[in-house]
This record gives C-alpha cells, sequence and structure tokens, in this order.
C-alpha cells in the first residue's frame, strides 16, 4: 500500500516520517525542509507501506514548484510516483485551524485517509487540551496524537498504518465553496476540540527582542559573529587531536614498510593526502551543527523575515533567505530548497546566486590560508582576527551573490517581487537525535569524497609526482631527494604548462596545481598542497600552513582567498543547476561569471597588497 504524507508547513512530517520508517531524513522548524519526495517503508512481517514524504502545502493550488509537485503526486500526474493508494495527513494540534482547511480540500479527493496529530504535548504544556477523539468523529476518520520528537504514540499510529484503519472522509464542505466557507468550517472544528491553554509568553517575549527592526538586527549579528567565532574556538582541539593522529600513523608506515617507494606512496598518497583534508572535519561538522541548530529552534524562519527588507534591495524576497542560508553548508541542498520561492524570476535569481554562498567545501581552504597568512591576533580584545577574515570572506561570497542577483532582476528576470509570506514556527529546544543524526550524515558525506574524489586523486597527484623517476643520487639526504623528484616530476611539467595563465595573480607552479586540481572538489587544494610540500612538512617537522606561510607573500595568499571565494568550482553544484533549471545554459553561465569574478577580484587583490 502506497500512502502519501502531507501536511502545511511546520507540522513535523519530516520528524513523524524518520520515527515511523527509521531513515534519517533532514528535519528542520522552517518551511521548505522537504523539497522532493522521499521514500521509506514499514512492515510487520505480513504486510509492506510504503511511505511517501511530500513537501507542505496549505491546499490544493500550487504557488511553488515544491507544492505543484506534492499536488501532482496526490492527482496522479507525477511522471515518476505513482498515485498514493490513501493519505496520512498530519496535522498541528496547538493550531489545527490551518491544517483542516487542507484536509476539507483532501477529502475531495475520495482516498482512505488516516490523521497523525502532532505537538500534542505542547499543548498540554500550556494547560490546555486536544481532543483527537472528538476531531475523529467530526471529520469520519482515525486519529492519533502523536510527538514525533519523542516517539511518543508512534507505536499505536504505526499499528494503524499497518491494520487498515483507513476510512474515506466525511465530506466537509461543498466542493464548490470558497475558501472563507472553508476556513469557517476549520474554525467551528478547531474550537469545538481544542480548548486553548495560557499563551506561550516565553515566545511573546523572544519575538519582541528578535524581531525588533533593531535589537533584532543587533542579535543577528551578534548570532553571525559567534558563529564564525565558534568555528575557529571549539573546534581546535579535536583538531590538533586528528592532526596528532594523522602524524602517527605516518610514522607507523614509515616504520613498516621497508620498501621506499610503497611508503611514498602510502605515508604521502594515501595518508597524507586524504588526512591533510580529513584534519577540517571537526570545522566543517560543527559549521552544519550550528546551521541545524538555528534551523530547528525555529529562529531561522525569524531570520528570514528579519532580512526581508534588506533582500529586497536586491530584488529578491526574504524567502531566499532560506536557501541562501543553506548554501552555506551546501550548495546542492540550497539550490534544490529554491522550489519553495513561488516567483519563477526570483527562483531563478537566487539558484544562479546560491554558488556564491561559501559552503564548507571551500572551508578547509579558508582555514588553511587564513592560518598560514593571517596572525592569531584579536580585534577589540573579543573576536580572533582570523575569524573576523573568515567572516568576511563569507560576507563577500554573500554580497557577491546578491549582486548578480540584483542584476539578473534587473535584466534577465525583470519583474516586481511576489509578496512575502511565512509562517513562524513555535521555538523549541532542538532534539538531539535530530542534530545527532544532521552530524552523521554530514560526516558521511564528507568522508565519502574524502574517500572517493580525494583519495582518488591523491593518488593520481602522487603518481604525476612520481614520475618519471629523476636522478636524486647526489641528493644530501632524503628529503632533499623527494624536492628534486617533485621538481623533475609530470606533475611539475603539468603545472609550469598551465602557469602562465595564472601568472599575472603571482601564482607559481604549485599553486596552479592546487587550483586545477580543485576543480574535481574545493578541498582537494589542502590535499595538492599536502603532498607537493610533504618533504617540507616532515623535514621540520611542522604543519602545512607553516610552510605555507614561510614560502608564500601575504599577496598571494589574499589572492587565493579572493580567488576561492567567487570561484565555482563544483561538478555536482553544476549538475544540481541543470537538473533544477532545465538547462546546462545556466550552470554554464554561472560558471563563466564567476571565474571571470575570481580571476579579476584575485588580480586586484595581488596588486593592493604588494
Amino acid at each position: 500500500m502506497r500512502v502519501a504524507v502531507v501536511g502545511t508547513p511546520n507540522v513535523g512530517k519530516s520528524t513523524l516520517f524518520n520515527e515511523l520508517t527509521g531513515l534519517a531524513q533532514r528535519v528542520g522548524n522552517f518551511p521548505g525542509v522537504t523539497v522532493e519526495p522521499l521514500l521509506g517503508r514499514i512492515s510487520d512481517g505480513t504486510a509492506t507501506v510504503e511511505l511517501i514524504d511530500l513537501p507542505g502545502i496549505y491546499g490544493m493550488s500550487a504557488a511553488s514548484e515544491d507544492e505543484r509537485m506534492t499536488i501532482d503526486v496526490l492527482a496522479g500526474r507525477h511522471p515518476a510516483i505513482p498515485a498514493p493508494d490513501a493519505i496520512l495527513l498530519v496535522i498541528n494540534a496547538s493550531a489545527p485551524d490551518k491544517c483542516l482547511v487542507l484536509f476539507s480540500q483532501l477529502a475531495e479527493l475520495g482516498l482512505p485517509m488516516l490523521i497523525a496529530a502532532t505537538m500534542v504535548d505542547s499543548v498540554k504544556g500550556r494547560g490546555g487540551v486536544f481532543d483527537d477523539i472528538a476531531l475523529g468523529h467530526a471529520l469520519g476518520v482515525p486519529v492519533h496524537g502523536v510527538v514525533g520528537r519523542k516517539g511518543i504514540g508512534i507505536g499505536d499510529l504505526r499499528d494503524g498504518l499497518m491494520c487498515a484503519e483507513w476510512q474515506v472522509p466525511k465530506a466537509a464542505v461543498d466542493p464548490a465553496a470558497d475558501i472563507s466557507a472553508r476556513f469557517a468550517w476549520s474554525r467551528s472544528v478547531s474550537e469545538s476540540v481544542l480548548t486553548e491553554g495560557a499563551a506561550d509568553v516565553v515566545s511573546t517575549r523572544l519575538d519582541a527582542v528578535l524581531l525588533h527592526p533593531v535589537w533584532g538586527t543587533l542579535s543577528f549579528l551578534i548570532v553571525m559573529g559567534l558563529f564564525f567565532q565558534s568555528i575557529f574556538t571549539w573546534a581546535q582541539p579535536l583538531m590538533d587531536l586528528i592532526d596528532g593522529g594523522v602524524g602517527a600513523l605516518q610514522a607507523v608506515a614509515e616504520q613498516w614498510i621497508t620498501n621506499p617507494l610503497l611508503a611514498s606512496f602510502v605515508t604521502k598518497g594515501i595518508i597524507g593526502g586524504v588526512g591533510s583534508v580529513v584534519v577540517f572535519l571537526p570545522q566543517i561538522l560543527l559549521l552544519n551543527l550550528l546551521v541545524t541548530f538555528l534551523e530547528e529552534c525555529g529562529y531561522l524562519a525569524r531570520a528570514a523575515f528579519l532580512v526581508d527588507r534588506a533582500m529586497g534591495l536586491f530584488g529578491l524576497q526574504g524567502r531566499s533567505f532560506i536557501p541562501l542560508l543553506g548554501s552555506f553548508a551546501c550548495a546542492i541542498p540550497g539550490i534544490m530548497s529554491a522550489r519553495i520561492i513561488p516567483s519563477y524570476r526570483d527562483r531563478m535569481a537566487t539558484i544562479m546566486a546560491t554558488p556564491l554562498m561559501t559552503c564548507s567545501a571551500r572551508l578547509p581552504v579558508y582555514l588553511l590560508l587564513i592560518g598560514a597568512m593571517i596572525p592569531a591576533t584579536t580585534v577589540l580584545g573579543v573576536f580572533s582576527l582570523q575569524a573576523v577574515v573568515m567572516a568576511a570572506l563569507y560576507a563577500a561570497g554573500a554580497l557577491s551573490g546578491l549582486l548578480i542577483a540584483l542584476l539578473l532582476k534587473r535584466t534577465m528576470f525583470r519583474g516586481g517581487v511576489v509578496p512575502f509570506l511565512i509562517e513562524f514556527p513555535p521555538y523549541r529546544l532542538p532534539s538531539a537525535k535530530s542534530l545527532g543524526v544532521t552530524m552523521v550524515n554530514r560526516s558521511k558525506d564528507f568522508l565519502k569524497t574524502a574517500g572517493t574524489v580525494i583519495l582518488g586523486f591523491s593518488i593520481a597527484l602522487w603518481i604525476l609526482t612520481e614520475l618519471p623517476r629523476a636522478d636524486v643520487s647526489g641528493a644530501a639526504s632524503p628529503v632533499e631527494a623527494s624536492r628534486i623528484q617533485i621538481e623533475q616530476s609530470y606533475a611539475a611539467d603539468l603545472g609550469r604548462a598551465i602557469q602562465p595563465v595564472f601568472e599575472p595573480l603571482g601564482f607559481d607552479w604549485r599553486v596552479t596545481l592546487g587550483i586545477i586540481s580543485s576543480y574535481a572538489a574545493r578541498e582537494t587544494f589542502v590535499a595538492a598542497m599536502g603532498q607537493i610540500y610533504a618533504a617540507d612538512v616532515q623535514e621540520n617537522d611542522v604543519q602545512l600552513r607553516d610552510v605555507l606561510s614561510s614560502r608564500y607573500s601575504l599577496s598571494v595568499g589574499l589572492s587565493l582567498l579572493a580567488f576561492y571565494v567567487f570561484a565555482l568550482q563544483c561538478i555536482s553544484t553544476m549538475a544540481i543547476m541543470k537538473r533544477e533549471t532545465g538547462s546546462w545554459k545556466w550552470p554554464a553561465l554561472a560558471f563563466v561569471i564567476t571565474f571571470v569574478l575570481a580571476y579579476v577580484s584575485a588580480w586586484i587583490v595581488g596588486i593592493l597588497s604588494r
């Protein structure tokens, strides 16, 4: 049996879906988390129910691409997903009226239905009463009260799904009735089953500050400041631990592997190449943890409202803030979540801007270069200068993306701005389980990249640096022999062949080779530098950033940072852009724009900093 999981935004569909199926789908406390359907199954050994988690909708009239997809699935018009046999409607027990308007339209589909009422704990917590039995009688379908985050009522709901409790709902209103009649009906039913408790004083007081034009903006800036500061300070102990572990692993390999060439392959090609990137895992996880926390606690939707006026200066609306902020973790889900934007023009402008948001793949490059070039001093006695530079890089990327969106809205996507409407979710403390699932998934994603793309590149680069074999008989030491080998390798020849293109930026063949390699994945720049300067690291027993600090000027470091702020170096991102826009024209245009921006910016920064 195929069951569509449907509901309005922010009712807890994804959390409930995870609890029922055991899948680790990303959940959040803002509209647009589910941007494409996800399939999961539950079984009791004799029967199986397939659940389809669909994006949230308010009614059967689509205002955005994600809503249109949900409606197409329910109507049996989706080209890839068969029509569902039944509907699991998820409603918010503390505010059921909007959900019941949706129910009145779904009832007209004539499909069997089951209802899960979430957040019943928040109703009881304020001294209110939600009568799920009375609601079931009024609607003609079974209603189960659940608390998805705590797993309360999940077992009964699963039994209801498996035991075929399904019933075709009663007709709510005349199908020809207008929306006002549907709202009047939903309010009457809501008032009969919900007894309001005390007002949510905490949320009211928090909103009075966080949504205030002055105090809200100041709070937003403080949150962002702490965001960047924590990436440098909190993760450092674990980074040092991982770095020490990589060094110890290399020492063991050198001790046990007697063949010099094989020892070089293992220590430099595998451990050194991958380890130089894995060391940044704590900071990447911390970045994703903070973004997830802001989503789930309910602050993200309010931040979108707060920046709506500022977004309007660039021809966008506050809803664009959600995919843009999500792109700071990864541009791929950011581009996909642009489906929540109703306007085609705003959606396309947002998609073109997302690659310029600083994703976590840029983070290892930033951290390496900032650690090498920027002194670890403080600004105003509070903030680290390195954190300030990091925040400036993020701001430069975001501002340039918004300016590109403005340019496109004034030219190719000219048109008015659609009014911005967003529903504020309730404030709630994120569950440890949800945060843990996010961290595990992000770790898997990062380590998968490190274990595939970066490992493959590291092996390829090792081969290029070891061939052809140079005459090192006159070398004074193994370290000197390693330097001679790299200087006369195919890797050096390749870097020198391409280096004239980047010579105006002050980049030598080593940096050029790192840049070219990072078009496979940005993080491979770090792996490339790690292999090229492996001899210096081993000889001086220092970290890679210390070697780069001694080999390159501040001008080169700042030019590199400027280049990576703008360059679109992610094949996966371009593939997703093609899928979402339906044409290779847009990712090709984005690549050209960002490369020109990256090159010119690096050239200007290099001149100004010399």
